[in-house]
């Protein structure tokens, strides 16, 4: 997969974030619609650099969700080939990346549903650094510090896991991936009032769920 191949039918290839620098030069500035308009049309390319925008935050989504590195790059690959597939049915209505996301997620709750032999944790900072190079996992020199931030981090993904399925993923989809309310509920497909409800009561849950275990929601951010 690397040219535009236009009326091909072509799948493309395993996609992977280094194929191509992430948004860099002139090709990771152009608009998104139009990139989409070409997609839509048989253009590889203008796939390509709509995946390479989201393709880190589309992994983490499906890690997230299955909670192992390899698993979630399956659901990731599987994921992109089927939006490859319906690109054309894309209406705009939504941003790439929500339409991509709800791919993402979907297929990754049945694979989960598929093995129930997965891990405990929602999350790992070792895998954070190895999808997101911009994420801080804490560059503390101090043992004791670094030490306090693991437990807090795995208290909250504790917490995190506890929470009912709408209401876990609403509150990553706000926390961790940042959507508007808009933008949660497109994704979902749920109106705006039922987003900010869950919103209200995953993050009372969660922060109960801490204080029990005396940590200040303050520490968690």
């Amino acid at each position: 997969m690397g040219d535009d191949g236009h009326g091909s039918g072509r799948p493309p290839g395993r996609l992977t974030p280094g194929t191509v620098t992430q948004g860099s030069g002139p090709a990771g500035e152009r608009p998104e619609s139009e990139l989409i308009e070409e997609a839509k049309q048989g253009s590889h390319a203008a796939f390509e650099i709509l995946v390479r925008r989201y393709y880190e935050r589309a992994y983490r989504a499906a890690y997230r969700v299955v909670r192992d590195p390899e698993l979630a790059e399956d659901v990731l690959q599987e994921a992109l080939l089927k939006a490859y597939r319906s690109i054309r049915q894309f209406e705009l209505r939504s941003a790439f990346f929500t339409w991509l996301y709800r791919i993402v997620v979907n297929l990754a709750l049945d694979r989960r549903r598929r093995q129930r032999s997965h891990p405990t944790v929602e999350w790992d900072d070792n895998v954070a650094t190895e999808t997101d190079p911009r994420a801080d996992v804490g560059a503390a020199t101090d043992p004791e510090l670094a030490s306090r931030r693991a437990q807090v981090l795995e208290l909250v993904s504790q917490g995190v896991q506890q929470l009912p399925d709408g209401q876990r993923e609403v509150l990553l989809l706000r926390e961790v991936e940042g959507l508007s309310y808009e933008e949660i509920a497109q994704t979902m497909r749920i109106s705006k009032g039922t987003v900010m409800s869950r919103l209200h009561y995953a993050r009372k849950k969660l922060v109960a769920f801490l204080g029990k275990r005396g940590i200040d929601p303050e520490d968690a951010v």
